[in-house]
């Protein structure tokens, strides 16, 4: 007999592995933040590196690096110091585990977590050559009973199952019930699926071709009822029984291995913002499931613990025996190492850590042992052993004499080995109906056309084959198509494939929607060699033709991502498009990256959404927008760019942003009513909990910037500039008036220029932003009901101010004043005029929305009620004030003005004495040289001598001089924003996607243009500045010189 080794004590253990960057990571420019030592698991922050956390488990693999392929395909180390972990190495730790578990009794539960992408399924199940746990537990457990004693019988049976939205659905059963399976409670067994098929494998071979059986299914009711696989679990189940005749004794386990669904859907995917609840129950089922493990670490630990919550989700119930105590439960978390996935990795682990905590329950009682998919049965059938004692027991045990009880034993095994038999007969006759036809799809798969399906789970992609025959064939919904598909955007008779003269074609119906290649189609086309077909919304078909147009091509690298990107390049979406390159270097801005893979992923979604909302008849357009996509902040820099969603109902105007987060939880309800819809069910909502509904909200329409340089030089000045929104094209125009004036609100005139900004260093500053008009504003030409607002926020404002709504006016006139000022202008708030731009955002109105305002109670204002801005010192005593009264605070605020206003007049002062001084001395001077003459007596008068005429001419001519230079300098100022603005645009100007062969070349002259700009730039802020030194120089020698 093969000996199997005894488990460890432990009743959970608990892995971690990484993965390799996945392609959308390669191209996002990802790095990694995982490493692994021992059983130890670090991860970095990616925005503070210095912020690691550690965590222990009992396994941990890395699978990031250190590879390389085989000949067969195979995955392994790619030197002998490598610490790569290949699905050997796991299955080694893992899978073995789970069979010696089973050979002793136990039962054995095997759960795959974590986000979608990390990894799970290729654990669970592997690809091509590198077979996963599933496929490897299965073929051990067969090798391993053919060298068993020949006394010793074996019965297998296999079950798969999934649990979508809290329905349970039967793999290996291509009838559909409505609602799903049922879950039932027996007081010996414990939960169990009602009807659920339960098929007697003799070999590997045969549980092989179920689970293609059963992922064949799982793929059609995926499509039919436009479910994600990533957002459902997959529960396999294998019944395991060992009998002993001789001895009359029976061993039973079940061993289940669980994929359970994509862990990111509880939180980024989730309601942040929104109104409504999270959007999937499959979410909450995930969520109970970590409440079940906490409730039961609480009680491992000694705490309290009323209630285990095993109820609140079928997921659970199925699960009671293997997270209670009853079965050696192993849980490997599957985690992405790249820094775009920091968020979910580090949940992950997390998770998994509370799970770890559930090796203290080894200690505790047994509790009733229970086999959760297995239905109740007439059958002897013994329950499973608790993790101390494994279970061999005699049937009928309770009967009075020894060799009574073996003899009844032998009788009850005689009989229960009948009915196996029976059982596995029927099993052979449907096995050889279905080699058959395997044996046909493969003939066929040599030489017919035919498509293969793309899933966004490679799982399950190529698991449909649609044959096309010679002739011509419909494909849609109606049963009566030789081509049936589901999904949404799909007819009753969708479209038609001919296969005629050695070349395939197919023909769109009436206004159905077929994408070949990312082209949309209206007229009949012909289909090529690996051409990618796209039916309805998202259904994804690779075309493979006849066999001599066929060579050694890789499929694989045709998958759904592909699919995506070519769909979004002939809509004209490209990395170029969002800005990424604009870095120079030849590289690409990895933020861009993510936005732009983000943006990809959205579009099917989108897609599916508007598809939903017209059969539905919501009325409501859906499209993807780019936040911040041509934005810059205040000094010109490129703002943080991020994917959402506007929605827009097409009967009464109405507009909405969603993030990205909010409109995938919008999704999920969406799915949860189009199902009820599909169904039959009434798909009625109240208006409040219709996921296609939101109360009106102000939208963001662009954003204007006005460069704050002439403010620095107390010039007034006036622009009209453009409102760019999130596509960088013009929305609106604005007419704004910033002018420096006097306390008072007296506009500054040309003899107030200063020369340098320093001039105005420690002095008040006071000045007036006036947006006169809105020009030609898109929002108001779209709905003559609609409305607009204008807000803005200048240097360390702590608040936004908004202008009075205007309604219903095309070109609404404004007229909006506010003064502002800075009592003690700091270095910093000129260095802010001169470098930086004042933003104003406007804002459409809808009717029924709320208006943006600003309560101006709290901001600082002076004794005239001007608004005070570059505030950090009086910030600064009233931070320190805050634990005084009222009073004392508008003491000390006084106090700081009263000695502002002495500084201020203590410079006058000082600036007027040193005038007088170089005055003096030039009169002096002068009537020195003229000493005789200096004056002429008259009668009743004193005339000035020529020389203070010539000094009076002189300071009027250096006066004029001032006032000429102004103006010079000011048309300079105004010439310079011009310029400024015209390279901003640049900036957003894209290279046209139309013709490839001219892309390369327009994309460098648009950088050449870009490079010109800045240099022409930076060269005007240098000539200013010599001109202005020069104009100083000028002075100080004419006054030396008198």
């Amino acid at each position: 007999m093969m000996k199997m080794p005894t488990p460890s004590t432990d009743s959970v253990k608990v892995a971690v592995r990484a993965r390799p960057f996945s392609q959308r990571e390669k191209n996002s420019g990802s790095k990694c933040v995982i490493s692994m030592h021992s059983g130890t698991t670090t991860i970095q922050d990616p925005k503070n590196p210095e912020h690691v956390k550690t965590f222990t488990f009992d396994l941990a693999y890395w699978s990031h690096s250190g590879f390389q392929m085989d000949k067969d395909g195979v995955f392994i180390s790619a030197d002998p110091n490598s610490k790569f972990a290949s699905q050997s190495d796991v299955f080694h730790d893992l899978g073995r585990a789970v069979l010696d578990s089973a050979w002793q009794g136990y039962n054995a539960t095997l759960l795959a977590y974590g986000q979608t992408g990390s990894g799970k399924s290729y654990s669970m199940m592997g690809s091509g050559a590198n077979k996963g746990l599933v496929p490897r537990v299965c073929e051990e457990l067969f090798q391993a009973t053919e060298t068993q004693e020949r006394n010793q019988e074996h019965q297998v049976t296999f079950s798969m199952l999934e649990i979508y939205n809290e329905q349970v659905r039967d793999l290996l059963s291509r009838t559909k019930k409505p609602g799903g399976l049922k879950v039932r409670e027996d007081q010996q067994l414990g939960f169990y699926v009602e009807g659920l098929t339960s098929v007697p494998c003799e070999n590997y071979v045969q549980i092989e071709r179920l689970m293609e059986q059963g992922t064949k299914i799982r793929t059609t009711a995926s499509t039919s009822m436009n479910a994600s696989s990533s957002r459902s679990h997959m529960v396999i189940t294998i019944q395991f029984k060992q009998a002993f005749p001789d001895r009359g004794l029976t061993k039973q386990s079940s061993i289940n291995l669980v994929d359970l669904a994509g862990s990111e859907r509880q939180k980024s995917s989730g309601s942040e913002g929104d109104r409504l609840r999270e959007g999937s129950r499959v979410n909450l089922s995930l969520t109970n499931l970590g409440n079940v493990i906490s409730a039961l670490a609480d009680a491992a630990m000694g705490k309290k613990v009323l209630h285990v919550p095993y109820r609140d989700s079928v997921l659970t119930k199925l699960l009671q025996s293997a997270l209670g105590g009853n079965s050696r439960t192993t849980l490997i978390a599957a985690i992405s190492p790249a820094d775009i996935c920091y968020e979910e990795t580090l949940s992950t682990l997390r998770y998994a850590e509370r799970y770890i905590y559930e090796n203290f329950l080894s200690s505790a009682p047994p509790l009733l042992p229970r086999a959760p998919t297995a239905p109740p049965s007439t059958e002897p059938r013994l329950p499973a052993a608790s993790p101390s004692t494994p279970a061999t027991c005699c049937l009928n045990p309770s009967l009075p004499a020894e060799q009574s009880a073996h003899s009844r034993a032998e009788h009850g095994l005689r009989t229960d080995q009948l009915t196996w038999a029976h059982q596995l007969e029927q099993a052979r006759e449907e096995w050889r109906q279905h080699y058959v036809a395997i044996a046909q799809e493969r003939q066929m798969m040599k030489t017919v056309p035919h498509l293969l399906n793309v899933n966004e789970d490679p799982q399950l992609t190529g698991v449909l084959k649609h044959f096309l025959q010679a002739g011509s064939c419909d494909a849609g919904r109606a049963a009566s198509n030789a081509i049936s598909l589901q999904g949404l955007g799909i007819s009753d008779k969708h479209a038609s494939f001919t296969n005629s003269d050695g070349k395939v074609t197919v023909t769109p119906h009436g206004k159905c929607k077929v994408v070949v290649n990312g082209v949309p189609i209206a007229t009949k086309t012909k289909l090529q060699h690996l051409d990618r077909i796209i039916l309805g919304s998202n259904s994804a078909y690779l075309y493979v033709g006849f066999p001599w147009e066929r060579g050694g091509e890789d499929l694989s690298r045709f998958d759904y991502d592909f699919f995506q990107l070519e769909r979004a390049a002939a809509e004209g979406v490209s990395v170029d498009q969002l800005g990424a390159g604009d870095r120079g270097e030849g590289k690409a801005d990895p933020s861009v990256l993510v936005v732009f893979q983000d943006y990809v992923k959205l579009m099917p979604l989108v897609a599916e959404a508007n598809q939903m909302s017209e059969e539905l008849k919501k009325e409501l357009k859906m499209e993807l927008k780019v936040k911040n996509l041509a934005s810059s902040d205040s000094r010109g820099c490129d703002l943080q760019k991020e994917v959402m969603v506007k929605v827009t109902n097409q009967r009464t105007h109405e507009v909405w942003i969603w993030s990205k987060a909010k409109f995938i939880n919008r999704k999920f309800l969406m799915e949860e009513l189009y199902q009820r819809f599909l169904d039959g069910e009434d798909s009625h909502v109240v208006q409040e909990d219709d996921p296609f509904w939101d109360p009106v909200q102000v939208v963001h329409l662009g954003s204007a910037h006005i460069w704050l340089q002439p403010l620095a030089y107390c010039m007034k000045f006036e622009e009209q500039a453009e409102f760019l929104n999130c596509d960088g094209l013009e929305e609106a125009v604005l007419h704004i008036h910033i002018t420096p004036c006097s306390p008072a609100g007296r506009a500054c005139g040309e003899e107030d220029v200063v020369i340098d900004p320093l001039e105005l260093l420690g002095k008040r500053m006071d000045f007036q932003i006036r947006i006169v008009r809105c020009l030609g504003a898109k929002w108001l030409k779209e709905d003559a009901e609609r409305g607009i607002q204008m807000g803005y926020r200048i240097y360390n404002l702590p608040y936004t101010l908004y202008t009075k709504p205007v309604w219903k006016i095309m070109n609404p006139q404004i007229e909006e004043s506010v003064q502002f000022t800075a009592l003690n202008a700091s270095q910093e708030f000129l260095n802010y005029l001169q470098t930086n731009a004042l933003i104003v955002d406007l804002w459409g109105l809808q009717e029924g929305c709320t208006e943006l305002s600003c309560s101006q109670l709290d901001l600082l204002v002076t004794d005239e009620g001007h608004i005070m801005v570059d505030t950090k010192k009086i910030s600064t005593v009233i931070d320190i004030g805050q634990t005084a009264s009222a009073q004392m605070s508008e003491l000390y605020l006084k106090l700081l003005r009263l000695e502002q206003e002495t500084g201020m007049l203590r410079s006058i002062n000082r600036a007027l004495s040193e005038e007088n001084v170089l005055l003096k001395e030039s009169l002096e001077k002068t009537g020195s040289a003229h000493q005789p003459s200096s004056t002429l007596k008259i009668t009743g008068m004193t005339a000035p001598s020529p020389a203070a005429r010539e000094l009076d001419q002189a300071c009027t001519q250096r006066a004029s001089y001032d006032r000429e230079f102004a103006k010079a300098l000011k048309g300079f100022y105004q010439s310079m924003n011009v310029a400024r603005g015209k390279f901003l645009k640049l900036r957003c100007h894209k290279p046209p996607e139309d013709d490839q062969m001219l892309r390369p070349f327009v994309h460098q002259q648009s950088q050449m243009l870009k490079d010109f700009g800045e240099l022409l730039e930076s060269s005007l802020w240098k000539l200013k500045n010599d001109v202005a030194l020069i104009v100083k120089k000028k002075r100080e020698c004419l006054l030396h010189s008198e």
